[in-house]
């Protein structure tokens, strides 16, 4: 039954998931988060934090994550089996009547149609990852100085953001070690005094 829910959840997501990563993402979390309840948002989170750190698309990182969590390895392969399934058979289908009538008006105006949606799905899973960091974040001043550093590197410095990425990535790995070292030296002079 598990694997059948799995199948039936990341099917779903490959269906409705037009446009690629992004647009899966709130349905990833409807899905696996709200519906199945397979993770917590604080695991989804990280995982889509570190599956956005990592090569390839984001879709078959989350479904091999997610799958493999609920079933192993099986729950992987099916989960990323169920995913990718329908975003081939539809390409296939989908560019030959695209190609065929992509001047008709009514094909041109759905494809319009869809930015839209894209862009409010992606705005609201940003506001709500947005309030989770806030609310997790040991300081917020250092929330708030990383926000305007990756808004800085994002849309002034128009840098890629796989290249934020890896320099958050890098910046974070860096104090996290000096931390803990503090911490762990600091220890150590409490417990020899």
């Amino acid at each position: 039954m598990v694997y059948w829910q799995l199948f039936v959840a990341f099917f779903r997501i490959g269906i409705f998931g037009f446009g690629g990563g992004p647009t899966m993402v709130p349905l990833f979390h409807t899905e696996c988060v709200k519906k199945y309840k397979w993770v917590t948002d604080d695991d989804f989170a990280d995982n889509l934090a570190l599956g956005n750190a990592l090569p390839g698309p984001i879709a078959t990182k989350l479904a091999a994550y997610i799958g493999y969590r609920v079933k192993g390895w099986k729950g992987a392969l099916v989960a990323n089996i169920a995913v990718v399934m329908p975003v081939v058979l539809l390409m296939i289908g989908l560019l030959q009547v695209i190609y065929r009538y992509k001047d008709a008006p009514g094909v041109y105006g759905m494809i319009q149609a869809i930015g839209p949606v894209i862009a409010v799905m992606t705005g609201v899973m940003t506001w709500e990852f947005l309030q989770k960091g806030w609310q997790g974040a040991s300081t917020k001043t250092g929330a708030s100085i990383s926000l305007a550093l990756s808004v800085l590197a994002l849309i002034i410095l128009d840098l890629h953001p796989g290249l934020v990425v890896g320099i958050a990535l890098l910046f974070s790995f860096a104090y996290t070690t000096w931390s803990i070292r503090k911490r762990k030296k600091k220890d150590s002079e409490e417990g020899a005094a």
